[in-house]
């Protein structure tokens, strides 16, 4: 994978802090996500009403899923089990994350508690053969549920993979109102060559994965993962939708009393995971968000395989950018992309994207990742010759630093080594040309002025990684502290940090004011950092 040179980080670096420094008191701690939702076969799910959030102090009606009972596999992550708000007791945007296992036979019962004024509803599972039975009439597409009816969705889960589910009925109005979610199907075996979820990540630090791959493929193992699902809405529709709601109270029309015009078209808001920026950054489960439980804050350690499992739902296409990298695509709607080949186990061919753009019901696997290869410098910061001082790694102080490289040109034989995955060619360069700190002279840029580097929410105090680094980059040799540092600590997680965002500009604002809407921000955190995805 092609990764980023020096001037293009240090254009990241300077844009960042800019950028941010403007909206520095909007975020709260670091946090992280990882796949939460509810584990199946057997689901029952409630069509409701509500009102979610927006960061313009907006409260928009709408219409979500939620669950009427116990799921009968619980909630993920487990540590999560006993919390009220993981349990989706009210209906939430998106709906709730269904988890299955390949093979499992799926069971989704749906109960109609949507406005009688709003008519029937379903659920379509695109992918799969759906058998479907209750007392509801046919519609156009499914089953639907009447008024206070339910109906039940029966299927197979065939295949692995990531896909969407939503509503069946007046598609263009229920979908805008948010009943839509994901379900995800986890592979029955292990491949050859991926590591069984356990206790721990090859550095030791806590595995939260589903699986041990994302298909039925040994390419397809991963260390960490994420959902991604973006939408838009149009609050001239939903104030439409309530204002009728609130008209006929009293609809004996089985289709519903409502007349909605959902054309011409016109979003103001633009949400990841059902949250627009910078809410989408704040825990999972927050109460300040009842009905948008799910966040967007993916963090990860160089060299990690990170899954990104990405939708489209909605109705406009969204060409989603991740800084840092390009995403490897696994498959689409759970089809694995394979070369056409005759080997018994054949190659992926699923193409490198600079944005992954998705299309209205589109669901796509990806893997990113980032090591630093090919910055031309040395992003730990380590002088020539010199001893681990990392405080975090206690058992290494004062041994020397050990760069071996593997067969790929990465530091990989010390899983728990503060420098694990670092990049061999580039240990001991250094980014400065006037250095400071114990970083040798030599390197290929001078940094920018300190007193414009250091603003920002996101800035860890120095342009190298760990908070070892940074401590060396502020200390009385070096830079002035970073001011307003408050989602990415110096002395704890100082991550570098890349922004995640929409290439469509005005998908990047919240009712036209910037910055806002499919925006985020990834973080890649040293080894000494504990990523705790049970946030």
């Amino acid at each position: 994978m092609t990764q980023m040179n020096t001037k293009t980080w240090i254009a990241v670096v300077r844009l960042i802090p800019a950028l941010m420094a403007t909206v520095a008191l909007l975020f709260a701690l670091p946090t992280h996500a990882a796949v939460p939702g509810i584990k199946g076969p057997s689901f029952s799910l409630s069509a409701e009403a509500n009102f979610i959030s927006q960061p313009d102090g907006s409260m928009v009606y709408s219409w979500g899923y939620g669950c009427l009972n116990t799921p009968s596999g619980g909630f993920l992550p487990s540590t999560l089990d006993t919390t009220p708000a993981a349990q989706c007791p009210n209906m939430q945007i998106p709906g709730p994350t269904l988890i299955v296992t390949e093979g499992d036979s799926v069971t989704v019962t749906l109960t109609n508690n949507l406005p009688v004024a709003a008519g029937n509803t379903s659920i379509l599972f695109p992918g799969f053969q759906v058998t479907a039975t209750g007392s509801g009439p046919n519609g156009l597409l499914t089953k639907e549920a009447a008024h206070g009816g339910t109906v039940t969705y029966t299927f197979t889960a065939t295949t692995p993979g990531t896909r969407s589910y939503y509503s069946g009925t007046q598609g263009d109005l229920q979908i805008e109102m948010g009943l839509y979610g994901a379900i995800i199907v986890l592979p029955s075996s292990v491949p050859s060559g991926c590591r069984s979820v356990g206790a721990t990540l090859a550095d030791g630090q806590t595995d939260y994965r589903l699986a041990a791959s994302a298909y039925d493929h040994p390419a397809t193992c991963y260390d960490r993962e994420y959902l991604f699902q973006f939408s838009e809405m149009d609050p001239k529709i939903h104030r439409q939708a309530e204002e009728q709601v609130s008209a006929n109270a009293v609809c004996t029309q089985p289709s519903g009393c409502l007349n909605v015009v959902t054309e011409n078209y016109h979003p103001a808001y633009y949400m990841i995971n059902g949250r627009s920026m910078p809410d989408d950054m704040d825990p999972n489960y927050a109460v300040e968000y009842p009905h948008q439980p799910y966040n967007g804050n993916p963090h990860m350690h160089p060299g990690e395989l990170v899954l990104l499992r990405i939708i489209g739902q909605g109705r406009w296409q969204h060409p989603f950018h991740e800084h840092g990298n390009h995403v490897r695509i696994l498959a689409r709607d759970g089809n694995l992309i394979l070369a056409n080949e005759t080997a018994t186990t054949p190659h992926l061919a699923g193409p490198l994207l600079f944005t992954t753009t998705t299309t209205p019901g589109l669901a796509m696997d990806g893997i990113f990742y980032w090591t630093g290869r090919g910055l031309n410098w040395d992003v730990y910061g380590h002088a020539a010759g010199g001893v681990y001082t990392d405080t975090a790694f206690p058992s290494y102080l004062g041994k020397p630093v050990v760069c071996t490289a593997d067969a790929n040109g990465y530091y990989t034989a010390d899983p728990g080594a503060p420098n694990y995955y670092e990049w061999c060619p580039d240990h001991n360069k250094a980014l400065e040309k006037a250095p400071f700190g114990q970083v040798g002279s030599g390197g290929p840029v001078t940094l920018p002025d300190a007193n414009i580097l250091t603003n920002g929410a996101w800035y860890g105090g120095s342009p190298y990684l760990g908070p070892d680094a940074t401590v060396r980059a502020t200390g009385p040799t070096g830079s002035t502290p970073p001011s307003g540092t408050i989602a990415n600590p110096p002395t704890s997680e100082a991550g570098f940090a890349f922004m995640w965002h929409s290439h469509n500009e005005r998908e990047i604002t919240t009712n036209n004011i910037f910055p806002g809407g499919m925006m985020m921000m990834m973080l890649v955190d040293p080894q000494a950092f504990l990523i705790d995805e049970t946030l």
